[in-house]
């Protein structure tokens, strides 16, 4: 196998395993999920008939997901009790629950609510496609919402600290015409929503109505869960949550590379160290070896410096007549006794 064949594998294979990461697979409700949860409805900021009228409503209610059938759908329960407060003296409180199907395909209410009316076809409220990416788009009841960011830090009162999320939000309008009167009612939704499951974490209702009479009020509703079956998962403080998206997201794709790089490098080194040598191409013609350089005249002569003949006179010796050494004939006495030689 070549560096390149196996270069195209490593890749492909690291592929496989960060799609995943990069897109989550949806999650499908089970058997025992549920979420407590915290709501506080009110009007305030009224005009004309409004003017100096306040109300309050504070919702404590549970959902529970009982069983999920093969096909996806789901079979749940709901209960809430409620306190009700206004600016006229007015208190009332009540309870009320039930059970409802939906479908954890596209998310409708198949059978029944959990007490939503006014609504046509809707979708649950409390859990959306935690696969969805940012820009992505979803339905809540009847509200079409946009994820703005898949890594949102939201700050849960219940628990006192930031938890990530998924958050979205979603801005329309309708003609409103109840107990409160007729109104032109244009809101803006936001909702987070926990990014395992999917399931409702908190949102803010903010809704102004106005009338052609110069009534009108601003309705607020806020909800957070209480507690829950999902875990969530800590986040840094603040709502920095679009800087947050860019930060993971940049880190993730950071790490990527520096993986890809570093798989890269280790191949080109492998590949380098078991190279082998080429063999000869079959069309190349053969040359023979050229002749070794001939070897150098070696003189086995011994190198000897040149001696120098010296030649060395010889003297006759004769005795000396007095004492009878030998000495040179060409003495004129004798060394010895000092006599002459003649």
């Amino acid at each position: 196998m070549t560096s390149k064949s196996l270069l195209l594998i490593v890749v492909l294979s690291l592929v496989l395993i960060v799609y995943p990461v990069l897109a989550a697979a949806t999650y499908v409700p089970t058997q025992g999920d549920y979420f407590n949860y915290h709501e506080v409805e009110s009007l305030g900021s009224g005009t004309g008939n409004y003017a100096g009228y306040t109300e309050q409503t504070v919702v404590d209610g549970k959902e529970t997901m009982n069983s999920v059938d093969a096909n996806g759908l789901v079979s749940a329960t709901y209960g809430y009790s409620w306190t009700f407060t206004n600016s006229s003296g007015s208190a009332e409180t009540g309870s009320q629950s039930g059970s409802y199907t939906f479908s954890s395909a596209d998310y409708y209410y198949n059978n029944g609510t959990d007490d939503q009316t006014g609504y046509i076809n809707p979708t649950v409220w409390f859990l959306m496609d935690n696969s969805i990416p940012k820009g992505g788009t979803f339905t809540l009841l009847n509200t079409e919402m946009t994820v703005e960011s898949t890594s949102y830090s939201y700050y849960l009162p219940s628990q006192n600290r930031n938890v990530n999320s998924i958050f979205a939000q979603g801005t329309s309008s309708y003609e409103r015409n109840d107990v409160y009167g007729q109104f032109n009612a244009e809101y803006t939704w936001k909702a987070y929503f926990d990014p395992t499951t999917g399931y409702i974490i908190g949102y803010e209702y903010v809704e102004h109505d106005t009338n052609s009479s110069g009534d009108g009020f601003t309705w607020t509703d806020t909800l957070y869960v209480t507690s829950n079956s999902y875990s969530l998962t800590a986040a840094t403080s603040g709502s920095g949550g679009a800087n947050s998206s860019v930060i993971l997201n940049v880190e993730l794709i950071a790490t990527i590379v520096l993986v890809i790089v570093a798989i890269i490098i280790i191949i080109i080194a492998l590949s380098r160290k078991s190279r082998r040598l080429p063999k000869h191409s079959p069309s190349r013609e053969y040359s023979p070896l050229p002749s070794p350089p001939p070897a150098p005249q070696i003189d086995l002569t011994t190198k000897q410096p040149l001696v120098q003949q010296i030649v060395i006179k010889e003297v006759v010796k004769v005795k000396c007549r007095y004492c009878g050494a030998l000495i040179d004939s060409t003495a004129q006495t004798c060394p010895y006794c000092g006599a002459p030689r003649t």
